[in-house]
C-alpha cells in the first residue's frame, strides 16, 4: 500500500522481534521500572525518549513486556502527562514551526503544501482521539490558536 502524502510504497525498514516474555538478562522488576519511568518523566523526557533511555541505559528491552502496559498508560495511571497525546502534540509543534517559517518566507510554496498536509494529519488524529475519548469531543484545530495550545 502506498504512503498517504508521498510517492513511497512499501514497508518500513525495521520491525520489533516477536517476544512473549521478558529475557532473563533484562531488568524485570515492575516497581523499579515504574519508578524509573516516573523519574524520567519528571525530568521532562517524552515517552519515546523514556523508552529509549530504559532500553539503552537500564536493560529494559520492552516496557510492555515488563509492565503489561505502555509507558503513556503508566504515566496516565499516575496522573502525569499532557493535555494532548504525544504524537498529536509533535504534529502541532511541527505545524507551528512551518507557520513561523512561512511568516518569514512567504513564497515557499512547498512548505505551504506541507503545512496543509500536516494540518490534515492533525485533524485526522483529532477525530481518532475524540472517538476514543482522549480529547474533548468539541475540540477543533485552529491555526490562530495553535501557539497557545503548544506552549
Amino acid at each position: 500500500m502506498a504512503r498517504m502524502h508521498s510517492k513511497g510504497k512499501g514497508k518500513s525498514g525495521s520491525e520489533k522481534p516477536n517476544a512473549s516474555k521478558v529475557p532473563e538478562w533484562a531488568m524485570s522488576d515492575k516497581k523499579e521500572v515504574e519508578e524509573l519511568i516516573l523519574k524520567l518523566s519528571g525530568e521532562g523526557h517524552s515517552t519515546a525518549m523514556i523508552g529509549t533511555i530504559l532500553r539503552d541505559q537500564h536493560a529494559v528491552p520492552d516496557v510492555r513486556l515488563v509492565m503489561g502496559e505502555r509507558i503513556a498508560q503508566t504515566l496516565s495511571r499516575n496522573n502525569i502527562g499532557g493535555k494532548y497525546p504525544e504524537d498529536m502534540m509533535n504534529m502541532m509543534r511541527q505545524a507551528l514551526r512551518m507557520i513561523d517559517h512561512l511568516g518569514t518566507n512567504r513564497k515557499d510554496l512547498h512548505n505551504g503544501r506541507q503545512l496543509e498536509l500536516t494540518e490534515s494529519k492533525i485533524r485526522r488524529l483529532a477525530r481518532y482521539y475524540q472517538s476514543t475519548g482522549r480529547i474533548d469531543s468539541d475540540w477543533a484545530y485552529k491555526r490562530d490558536q495553535l501557539r497557545l495550545m503548544v506552549e
